[in-house]
């Protein structure tokens, strides 16, 4: 039986990114395709997001591209309520309709929109009772979103083997260096 790893990492407000165009996102997307075919090797079958917008969703994109080399590998979008993309901009909910159509499975945690903040937190709890490991876009000095992950995270690490693997801001530095060597105008694009 393959492994389930939960992905998830900051919203775009969090990272000061305001475009689908900013440059920043193919850096985080570079760093999960690279820490995603580490765990291909350790028999990653299935990642979980809630298909929250930011990190989540670029993970999406980044597991459907590898897909194509990866034909094993599944992409499962749990999300907290029902029609949780309400509120989004039409950019997001474009980016969120088209990765829902294509993942291999959807469903709400909650089967009703959203009433209150224990959805979220019953979301993030639930995701990581059902996965063996968290990667997760996240940096100690710069709190945020991600936080609600970790504690549950944490307590199930503390309990049984549960792999935490952190992808900070000095991985990202890395990631942006290599997109550098992979394609040297890439900073001028």
């Amino acid at each position: 039986m393959g492994q389930v790893y939960v992905i998830t990492g900051y919203k775009p407000k969090e990272l000061g990114i305001f475009s689908n165009q900013h440059q920043g996102i193919e850096v985080i997307k570079h760093a999960i395709k690279m820490q995603l075919i580490q765990l291909l090797d350790y028999n990653l079958e299935w990642v979980l997001t809630s298909g929250q917008s930011g990190v989540e969703l670029w993970a999406c994109d980044v597991v459907l591209d590898l897909k194509q080399d990866y034909p094993e590998l599944k992409l499962s979008i749990l999300t907290p309520f029902l029609e949780q993309e309400s509120m989004w901009p039409d950019v997001v909910k474009e980016q969120y309709t088209r990765i829902l159509s294509t993942a291999d499975h959807v469903d709400s945690i909650t089967k009703r929109p959203y009433e209150h903040p224990s959805q979220l937190r019953l979301k993030n709890d639930f995701l990581i009772r059902k996965s063996d490991g968290l990667l997760i876009i996240y940096d100690e000095e710069t709190p945020g979103s991600p936080d609600y992950y970790l504690q549950p995270a944490e307590n199930k690490a503390s309990h049984s083997h549960y792999p935490i693997i952190t992808i900070n801001r000095f991985d990202l530095d890395v990631a942006a260096q290599d997109l550098q060597e992979l394609d040297p105008n890439y900073w001028s694009q």
